[in-house]
């Protein structure tokens, strides 16, 4: 496809990822048919993964305001105030199809683009997460999938020069044909200097910055917006490739010039690269926008307008500058290394023109590329409800140290060292708490202040019962959080399920979202950031629907933060909330009882803000000396990841008569924590749990080396450890 010329045709339109009404809908909006280069750019503003043309009609429903909320979603990032003039930047986005087909540069990009949406609003990026999801183990592709993604993530991390401080590994044969790779950012901004995207003035010029501009990544959102089939390999030329070194350059020249004050407006040339960033910068102005292609810079000869503007070579930017600016701007490009290219100019036309040796290769209306783009309201079905499952009904399998044993060596509940061990999580001095806890801290520059940070979400929970799982990914989200001691602020979510035009995908969608917007209202934590990634799904087969939701809270005194660990012998051990043995959906059903079956367990949201602002009382003022929320695997793994984080045992005391010892110890009701205090307060707390209409009860003391339980053989800490950290090393050298 090397002229404007070619004749479009309905294949043509087709391989494009245009339904036939929906190129109608283009002949009707520009009112002749369009050139190649035209419908290339269509292809890319209207697939899925730019438009939200599926889900934008539900993402209104969620709750975005909050007196802290700066920008909410609509920006590069969101952004929060932190106070002290501070505003912390955040995001999180996929780079799912692009990670199965080319495990490394497809992690690797998903880090790099995610870190262009922070700093591209003014930010210095402080922290980067991830939430990975790989198919079963025993998948031929699964270890070679997981090897270049950590290596991916790493490689990039590492090189850019941000910690990578946290995240979460699962693995399920729902994703063996599609994994999932979510990346979040964080920045630090100051509060008076946020940069926008919107275009301003007319006659502006329009710069291009960074690396120059190659072949890879053509179509990559459109790829990103597709089903995968047998044939997911021949894709791998859409696949962008990162350079993390341009990226740092790019980082340093861009902060720099805003901090002179050169910037209008700038862009992130991020999925659909030049044609997306150009025609966002003009349409959130309402201004026009002239592209001059034969300004910019190429690394290979011979491109066509069409390939220019549907590059997502990596390490790039879109800015319109101060005329007055301009040449102070490129001196400072010059020195990072960097190419510095004025492309176009701003305009009151409202009209996109893009030009190519001496030829009008496109001529659009702007504003409509984005807005006059499809948006469905596909039709979905409820999934019925599955029934509870009656804890009693479900006969032990062993013993519960036996189950214990075989639950902390599972793929899901192991410890992920293997993979947090690569990414260098300390870079920059500023982390409090690494990977392997409940939430990572990360001070805010010399502190006191910290920024506490996770990822959440259980497809399991999301598959049976949409809207309970969907609000369960917040409320642990939120839990994680306050188990560290900090107040929860605000999210960014990354939404990813199979094939929208299926109506019982389409469903999961609606009550995943429906259950996050309840969360987020009934604890004030707004969503400020987010995106979609849809047709994640291979030859029909869906991926489990996995709205992963990472979330931001603030510390006013870091050196006041709670870890997970045991500190000291003889302290009291102590639940908080209500303890029903609830196994539906459970990793206790599905590991030791091969079963994948009933409802989630509910979520009282309203327990879970009174049980969780309960918590961090006890972590603020000192009391709690150890705090761990409780998720998969319930009350007896979060125990042994206690007492493995701090090497102390714990003597504990038997179940409820009413019940059954396997419900009791490995059942997953929600808004429970475990906190240890000293012996001598635990009648206090009690108490004061009481007073505050909250149910804390006394289960042990911490001490020994083992867990021991009445009438089973002690669990010793040191074989505990042993299990739950071989089995990921020994399954990535091929032993396990």
């Amino acid at each position: 496809m090397t002229a404007n010329n070619v004749k479009i045709t309905p294949a043509l339109v087709a391989e494009h990822g245009l339904k036939p009404d929906e190129y109608q809908r283009i002949l009707d909006l520009i009112g002749r048919e369009p050139t190649l280069t035209e419908l290339g750019i269509f292809s890319a503003m209207w697939n899925e993964h730019c438009s939200y043309k599926s889900s934008k009609v539900h993402l209104r429903g969620l709750p975005t305001k909050a007196s802290w909320v700066i920008q909410g979603p609509g920006e590069n990032a969101g952004v929060i105030d932190i106070g002290d003039g501070q505003a912390c930047v955040f995001k999180m986005e996929s780079h799912n199809h692009p990670s199965y087909i080319e495990p490394y540069q497809g992690a690797a990009t998903g880090v790099g683009g995610i870190l262009r949406d922070v700093f591209t609003m003014g930010a210095r990026p402080i922290a980067c997460l991830n939430a990975l999801s790989f198919g079963a183990p025993e998948h031929p592709k699964t270890r070679h999938l997981v090897s270049g993604v950590v290596a991916g993530v790493g490689g990039y991390g590492n090189s850019f020069g941000v910690p990578t401080v946290g995240g979460s590994v699962r693995f399920h044969s729902r994703y063996d044909g599609n994994i999932l790779v979510n990346a979040m950012a964080v920045g630090l901004a100051e509060t008076s200097k946020i940069f926008y995207a919107a275009a301003s003035g007319v006659g502006m010029p329009i710069v291009y910055l960074g690396s120059k501009t190659g072949r890879d990544g053509i179509h990559g959102a459109s790829m990103a917006s597709a089903e995968f089939d047998d044939d997911s390999a021949e894709k791998r030329p859409t696949v962008q490739v990162g350079d993390p070194f341009s990226e740092k350059l790019l980082l340093e020249a861009c902060l720099e010039i805003m901090e002179k004050g050169c910037v209008i407006a700038i862009q992130d040339m991020g999925a659909a690269g030049l044609t997306s960033s150009a025609t966002e910068m003009g349409a959130k102005g309402d201004l026009g926008v002239t592209l001059d292609l034969d300004k910019v810079p190429c690394r290979e000869e011979g491109m066509t307008a069409y390939e220019m503007m549907l590059s997502e070579s990596q390490e790039r930017m879109l800015m319109v500058l101060k005329p007055e600016k301009e040449a102070e701007a490129e001196a400072i490009f010059r020195k990072w290394g960097l190419d510095f290219a004025v492309v176009g100019e701003t305009t009151p036309t409202k009209r996109f023109i893009v030009r190519h040796k001496g030829e009008v290769m496109a001529d659009l209306p702007i504003k409509e590329l984005g807005d006059s783009a499809p948006e469905y309201k596909r039709p979905f079905v409820t999934a019925q409800k599955l029934p509870a499952i009656d804890a009693g009904a479900v006969e032990a399998r062993g013993s519960i140290a036996d189950a214990l044993e075989r639950l902390i060596a599972t793929p899901d509940l192991c410890s992920k060292r293997w993979v947090w061990e690569q990414y260098d999580h300390i870079i920059g001095g500023n982390t409090v708490q690494r990977p392997g806890g409940d939430a990572a801290i990360v001070r805010v520059e010399d502190g006191p202040k910290a920024l506490a940070m996770t990822t959440d979400v259980t497809p399991r929970y999301c598959e049976a019962n949409p809207f309970e799982g969907g609000k369960q990914a917040v409320a642990e989200c939120w839990r994680n959080l306050t188990a560290v001691g900090a107040k929860p602020l605000a999210i960014t979510d990354n939404l990813n399920f199979g094939n929208p035009e299926r109506p019982e995908i389409m469903g999961q969608f609606v009550g995943c979202v429906r259950g996050i917007a309840e969360a987020c209202k009934v604890l004030d934590f707004p969503v400020v950031s987010g995106n979609v990634s849809l047709y994640n799904e291979t030859n029909g087969k869906a991926i489990l629907p996995t709205p992963s939701i990472g979330g931001i809270g603030l510390i006013d005194d870091f050196t006041k933060s709670a870890t997970l660990a045991f500190k000291k012998a003889d302290e009291a051990i102590l639940v908080v909330g209500e303890t029903a043995g609830w196994l539906g959906q459970s990793m206790y059903l599905r590991e030791i009882c091969a079963r994948e079956e009933g409802a989630p367990p509910p979520v009282d949201l309203i327990e879970e803000r009174e049980n969780g602002d309960f918590v961090r009382s006890l972590i603020l003022d000192g009391t709690a000396t150890a705090v761990h929320d409780l998720s998969d695997g319930g009350l007896l793994i979060a125990l042994a990841e206690m007492a493995m984080a701090g090497s102390i045992g714990a003597k504990l005391d038997a179940p409820p008569d009413d019940i059954p010892a396997h419900a009791y110890w490995f059942g997953e009701d929600q808004a429970r924590y475990i906190i240890t205090v000293p012996a001598a307060k635990a009648e206090a707390v009690l108490a004061r749990a009481r007073e505050a209409s909250v149910l804390v009860t006394s289960i042990g003391v911490t001490g020994g080396d083992a867990l021991a339980l009445d009438g089973e053989r002690a669990m010793t800490v040191a074989n505990l450890n042993e299990r739950s950290e071989a089995w990921l090393p020994a399954y990535m050298a091929g032993e396990a």
